[in-house]
């Protein structure tokens, strides 16, 4: 669960360190007060979209702290190492920051993560709902997405998207070849002509390298041949040859060290100098033997040089890309062979189609007993939500094959008895679609694992007994996990295990949000202002009152 949430200077809140309980807790208030600030701060720290008009005004940066149970089952804990990412035990901490320039950065455990890992993170911690989720509802695509959640098929619809677009993909490649036999033919004979060109060029990265060394060799060799000429008859065959020089006047030294040994030191140099000399000659020596003109070899050598440039130069590339050219070549010549083969296209095309159909089946059949389920417990749910012989369906309708399966998902209500089962966008009023939506998010979180579920302003629209019984839901959500209500309603309010009230106060000449943890006389007070409004009367307490005692 939600253990802490620590907000600094996010929109009207200058500094919040808030402390949370488990079950099901109330955030109350007036309207405009702030309590929808919260949950945006929240959301943020889990990865949500963040932007400039978010930092207080005359601040610098927001910066939103959360503190999570590390929940258990290990599926966390797993992919926080997978990220190599630190596992704190026993906790997860987010982190989320927002300059005046909208930069935002986050963090997991203390170390610097990207925004998908944020987010992906937040998904084992908490669920937000909206106070527009019920209008998401309406769309085919969020139910769908919805029932898939319902059905654990996530993997699955993954799975058919890739099978779609690898099928669609085949065909294709076999219609383009039906259609466009004779431009193909004439590029698969062009590609073969130009890979038989480069094949017979036989173009090699290392003898690349090494021809041109070489060639730097031939073309200066009577410039090489001169030099080591002249150093090897001043190092030792000429008339003052160095080696013989230095061999002299190490053995001189030597004999004057012998009589003044201060000298020993100079009498070493000479002798390494000597020594380094005689290794010079030898190894120039064996340079010069191997030293030689050879024309011949040097336009070997230049011709090979220009048939490689040459035929860089045709295709417009550096000579270090012609293998990378080959490759691209071949690979698609490849293709185009396999496209001039219509039988076997269409083999290809039938067994990617098979694989699609076979993964399509699978999602069907994960699908149709959780459409069951759910159409079971919504039903239920609208019984007790001032809809007496309501019916809800999560109607699955063959449809072509595409990327999600083949069916469409279709939310269908009769929301009185006796009528018709009819799409939920054409059906429901404002006040039946607040409800249907407010009993599909609440029994699809009863069948979700993360531990902390967050709901802002879902009961708008109902009232009176309904709003009792969605406060009740609520409370027995709230006996497995943490849950969380930004709420208008007394009934709902009085509900709730724990109960915050959120308001705004001036403070040096500039508005704060401030949070006001409520005892039961708090709460009292708190349930009276919003039954009666500004005029609080002993009746209205009272009547308060008795709503906390009925609590559950």
């Amino acid at each position: 669960m939600l253990r802490s949430l620590s907000i600094r200077d996010f929109v009207i809140v200058d500094q919040l360190e808030l402390d949370f309980g488990s079950g099901f807790g109330a955030l109350t208030g007036e309207t405009g007060a702030g309590k929808s600030i919260l949950l945006d701060a929240l959301g943020l720290a889990l990865g949500g979209r963040g932007e400039a008009g978010m930092v207080r005004v005359g601040r610098e940066r927001a910066d939103v702290i959360a503190e999570f149970d590390l929940p258990e089952g290990g599926g966390l804990r797993a992919w926080l190492g997978e990220q190599a990412l630190p596992v704190e035990e026993g906790c997860v901490l987010l982190r989320r920051t927002i300059d005046v320039s909208g930069r935002s950065r986050a963090w997991i455990n203390g170390v610097v993560v990207t925004l998908a890992q944020l987010r992906a993170a937040g998904e084992w911690l908490a669920d937000i709902h909206g106070q527009h989720a019920h209008h998401a509802l309406l769309r085919a695509d969020a139910q769908r997405v919805l029932l898939d959640a319902q059905a654990g098929a996530e993997a699955l619809v993954a799975e058919v998207g890739a099978r779609y677009r690898d099928w669609q993909r085949l065909a294709r490649l076999r219609l383009e070849a039906e259609n466009d036999s004779a431009s193909s033919a004439r590029e698969r004979e062009l590609l073969a002509w130009q890979l038989q060109e480069l094949d017979e060029l036989a173009f090699d990265a290392d003898e690349w390298a090494e021809i041109n060394a070489e060639h730097g060799r031939l073309a200066h060799a009577a410039s090489l041949m001169e030099g080591a000429d002249e150093t090897l008859d001043t190092l030792g065959e000429g008339e003052l040859a160095v080696c013989s020089v230095l061999r002299h006047l190490d053995a001189r030294i030597a004999s004057l060290a012998d009589i003044d040994p201060a000298l020993g030191d100079v009498r070493e140099l000479l002798a390494s100098a000597a020594i380094q000399a005689d290794e010079a000659l030898h190894a120039l020596r064996r340079y010069r033997d191997r030293l030689d003109l050879d024309p011949q070899r040097l336009n070997e050598i230049e011709r090979r040089i220009a048939a490689v440039t040459d035929m860089a130069r045709k295709y417009r590339v550096g000579v270090d890309v012609l293998p990378e050219l080959r490759e691209q070549w071949k690979a698609r010549l490849e293709t185009l062979e396999a496209s001039a083969d219509p039988e076997r296209l269409a083999a290809d095309e039938a067994r990617a189609r098979r694989d699609y159909d076979a993964a399509a089946e699978r999602l069907s059949a994960a699908r149709r007993p959780a459409a069951e389920v759910l159409s079971h417990e919504i039903t239920e749910a609208m019984q007790t939500l001032a809809m007496a012989g309501g019916r809800f369906e999560v109607a699955l309708e063959r449809c072509e094959p595409g990327a999600f399966g083949v069916e469409s998902v279709e939310f269908r209500v009769a929301a009185n008895p006796g009528q018709t089962l009819r799409s939920l966008a054409k059906v429901a009023s404002g006040g039946e679609l607040s409800r249907i939506g407010l009993a599909i998010q609440v029994m699809t979180s009863r069948a979700s694992e993360t531990p902390t579920l967050i709901f802002d302003e879902v009961d708008v629209g109902i009232g009176g007994r309904v709003a009792e019984i969605v406060g009740k839901l609520l409370a027995r959500l709230g006996e497995g996990r943490q849950v969380m209500c930004v709420t208008h309603l007394p009934q709902v309010a009085a509900c709730a295990d724990w109960q915050w009230r959120i308001a705004k106060r001036e403070q040096a000449g500039e508005t704060v949000s401030e949070v006001t943890p409520l005892d039961r006389e708090g709460r009292v007070e708190e349930i009276a202002r919003m039954l009666g409004g500004v005029n609080i009367t002993s009746t209205t307490r009272e009547h308060a009152a008795e709503m906390l005692g009925q609590r559950g």
